[in-house]
């Protein structure tokens, strides 16, 4: 490929509106372009890379027996209709009507295609395990695109889905989708990406897996212990708190707090910790705004996931009126009014001396002892794990609090789908079960922007070799210099017979100007060829990371550039 002919321009500017550096990386470099608020066109060099991000996981993929397979993009709202998803899922899922007047979804995931596919396959035992994946375009609308391609509306994904007679056949399978993901992050340039226990969300199942890449710019919050290599997305992490009584219970005992509303003010004015103070959270169900009252310890926050999942519905932060019996700022477990769902978080077990609203105008009460003063009460895990708290696994306190983008998942769906949309089929005793389902995602695009996050320097993205646009860059430097066109001509005829993808800048353009393109693209060899170096009948070969430098005889150069380019490739699939 000539550099000359490529489209899409280069500029040094970083965009105003570009947050994170790897999406002001693939507008600089060429690689994107924004249509609409999550939406991108792809030049050459992100089709290509995306392409090699394909093939790495079709081959991931087929290793554990699967079959490429392919769902329609839009699909009636019958089969959504079928799950109970049509409904429950909320305005990520775009719905539309087709010009028959029929209601129709644009697939943001395709569980129901996958069960509608092989529902009729699947009849007998005999026909089990198996597994069908495919790499479509999706449409998910997001509220809040952001990143370039690491959150958008319209993406490439791969999604897989096994199904099975037996949970263990599941969890069999679903430990190989596992290795094959971290042969997949391996091979695309990022080992680094680690797996975190996390909340299967919409997807629903009981147990998940999500695979982050860590990275301060990253959406998503997870906790892990060094010491016994625990991890898990802040959603579904496990928070324990000790708690050590005092001696002895004061009496509950009102106190006139004048115009003191928030937590650290009642605990400023009380002079005591937060962790001695009893917090009151409030939400409201959306199905019917009634109120629910989560209690937590003080310097506590509550996990919103975790309440979602207990109450099974979703919610809001509450607006509270004089009609709901509470009083804003000076809520608290004693006298409550009875309008409303009240639940206790596990950070206020053996807990005692606690501060805590009153549900009096300007009054909170110390002295609050909740075995004592509320007998009988049941607590549950609402809250979020924090920094230094205890590992859910070793039972130290070593939790730490990480950033990071998820690039892929896998979840072990159970019968949530199949059942639904009465998928069964006979065992060998002629009796009918409904399969059990694993479902396997990794989005395409937001990998490489991830990997592009991960690797990058000031001047534009290092591409790891198995995913690079192109193998190898050559720079000719003076290429009106007839000897230096014709040695770089000869050198890059050489390497495309080789089988080497080559991107080759044979513009009349300063050394400057063409080394800072070059750096945009992140080739990761580059071959330098000038007047200077012809001097000393040499090439001059550098990685892009700055990890080698060779000066190699004209004549050596294409047996040279080749090697490097089959030793980059061999360690990265090794």
């Amino acid at each position: 490929m000539k550099l000359e002919k490529l489209v899409g321009d280069r500029f040094k500017e970083r965009p105003s509106d570009c947050q994170i550096d790897s999406h002001a990386i693939m507008v600089r470099g060429g690689y994107i372009k924004y249509v609409a608020n999550g939406i991108f066109s792809s030049y050459m060099p992100t089709k290509r890379i995306c392409r090699k991000i394909e093939q790495i996981i079709r081959e991931e993929m087929d290793a554990i027996d699967g079959q490429e397979v392919q769902f329609p993009v839009v699909m009636p709202a019958s089969l959504w209709e079928e799950s109970g998803r049509y409904e429950s899922v909320g305005s990520e899922l775009l719905r539309f009507s087709d010009r028959n007047r029929s209601p129709m979804v644009l697939g943001m995931t395709h569980e129901e295609a996958a069960v509608h596919l092989v529902r009729e396959y699947g009849q007998s035992y005999t026909k089990y395990p198996f597994m069908i994946y495919q790499i479509q375009t999706k449409f998910r609308d997001e509220a809040r695109p952001r990143g370039g391609l690491i959150r958008v509306r319209e993406f490439t994904m791969k999604d897989a889905y096994s199904f099975h007679t037996s949970q263990e056949d599941l969890e069999e399978y679903y430990a190989k989708c596992h290795k094959a993901y971290e042969n997949i992050f391996r091979r695309a340039g990022v080992p680094e990406v680690i797996s975190v226990k996390s909340d299967s969300g919409m997807m629903g199942g009981s147990v998940s897996h999500e695979f982050m890449l860590l990275t301060p710019v990253g959406e998503d919050t997870i906790a892990i212990c060094k010491e016994c290599g625990f991890s898990a997305n802040m959603e579904a992490a496990e928070s324990i708190i000790e708690n050590t009584r005092d001696e002895v219970s004061n009496p509950l005992t009102e106190v006139y707090t004048p115009n003191i509303h928030t937590i650290e003010e009642v605990c400023d004015f009380l002079k005591s910790p937060k962790e001695k103070s009893c917090k009151a959270v409030v939400y409201q169900r959306n199905e019917d705004d009634s109120y629910v009252v989560v209690f937590v310890r003080g310097d506590v926050d509550v996990n919103e996931t975790k309440l979602r999942n207990y109450l099974g519905c979703e919610f809001h932060p509450a607006v509270i009126t004089e009609e709901s019996g509470l009083n804003p700022g000076y809520i608290g477990p004693v006298g409550i009014t009875e309008n409303c769902t009240v639940l206790f978080d596990l950070s206020l077990k053996n807990t005692n001396n606690l501060s805590c609203g009153a549900n009096k105008e300007e009054y909170h009460y110390t002295g609050l002892d909740l075995d004592r003063d509320l007998p009988g009460i049941e607590y549950h895990d609402f809250a979020k794990i924090m920094e230094g708290g205890i590992c859910p696994k070793c039972g130290k306190h070593t939790v730490t609090i990480s950033r990071g983008i998820e690039v892929g998942n896998i979840f072990q769906l159970g019968t949530k789908y199949t059942k639904t949309m009465n998928m069964t089929y006979l065992d060998s005793n002629g009796e009918a079960h409904y399969p059990i389902m694993g479902c396997y995602g990794i989005g395409v695009g937001r990998l490489a922007a991830s990997v592009c996050e991960a690797h990058h320097d000031d001047y534009g993205p290092i591409w790891p070799m198995p995913i690079a646009p192109w193998h190898v860059h050559i720079c000719a430097v003076r290429s009106d210099d007839a000897d230096v066109k014709a040695t770089a001509d000869k050198l890059y005829e050489e390497l495309q017979s080789a089988g080497a993808e080559v991107i080759y800048d044979d513009r009349q353009v300063s050394a400057g100007f063409m080394f800072s393109d070059a750096d945009l693209l992140g080739v990761p060899v580059r071959v330098v060829i000038s007047p200077r170096n012809l001097k000393e009948n040499v090439c001059e070969i550098t990685a892009r990371d700055k990890s080698f430098s060779y000066k190699i005889p004209v004549e050596e150069t294409k047996d040279k550039v080749l090697s490097i380019i089959k030793e980059m490739l061999d360690k990265a699939n090794s």
